[in-house]
């Protein structure tokens, strides 16, 4: 799909939404809006349906126009744009009017050496840009354990947490931001417990996607975690509980 043809999908539907919510980033009656790069990602559908049933506004970016409607089933506007060949200004486009961004976008366990680049990288930098150029100043990533923009190695995996920890160190970078970096361990399918581990410092250990997208969810609402770059495993804490103890409440 071509970057033209990709505008023209995008334009319209956040032309509509942006003239129904401008202003500065707060929470209201109607909800907050939150937009989410990788939004057909396995985390990402679990934090829009959360986020849709508690009345809040999310719209998810895609690069397959035929994940429009699995998004729609959950409460969420897809929003349809390839973040690996989009401009910063279409980014920001997509992010007008938003109280929140998530980058919760990755190349995948299947892609190689270039896709960890340009999207677990490049990708999260175009969208922390492009934050920037919106005015969004409500910012959260996730990231990787062991994310280290000096991990060496040259495997896959090695390349991964290079590049991740690349991106970490960029959105930190950025005063314009008020950023939250999540880094989750082991995920997996289990159904959440809602119970975890949340601290700078956790050590390794499991995560269902399910509790990682609850904890995302209490994060975004939760602006006295910005500077903060958290691990997450299961544990025995409550999310919102485990969310207030960080946030210093």
């Amino acid at each position: 799909m071509s970057r033209g043809r990709v505008a023209r999908l995008v334009v319209r539907p956040v032309a509509r939404l942006v003239a129904r919510r401008t202003g500065p980033v707060r929470r209201t009656v109607e909800g907050m809006r939150i937009v989410i790069a990788g939004g057909h990602g396995q985390i990402a559908l679990r934090l829009e349906r959360l986020l849709a049933a508690r009345g809040d506004e999310a719209a998810g970016i895609i690069r397959k126009p035929e994940q429009a409607d699995d998004l729609r089933e959950l409460g969420a506007e897809p929003v349809v744009l390839d973040l690996e060949s989009a401009s910063v200004e279409e980014v920001a486009r997509c992010l007008e009017g938003a109280d929140a961004a998530v980058f919760a976008a990755g190349a995948g366990p299947g892609s190689g050496v270039g896709r960890k680049d340009t999207v677990d990288r490049a990708a999260a930098v175009l969208f922390a840009d492009a934050a920037v150029r919106a005015g969004v100043r409500r910012f959260v990533i996730v990231s990787s354990m062991g994310a280290d923009p000096e991990h060496q190695g040259d495997e896959v995996f090695d390349v991964y947490l290079r590049a991740k920890g690349e991106a970490d160190a960029y959105v930190r970078s950025l005063d314009a931001l008020d950023w939250t970096i999540l880094r989750p361990g082991q995920l997996t399918d289990e159904p959440g417990t809602g119970l975890v581990r949340l601290e700078a410092r956790t050590g390794r250990g499991p995560i269902p996607r399910d509790d990682v997208a609850a904890v995302l969810a209490e994060l975004v609402d939760t602006p006295a975690t910005a500077g903060l770059t958290l691990e997450l495993i299961s544990g025995s804490a409550p999310v919102s509980v485990a969310v207030k103890s960080v946030a210093g409440n």
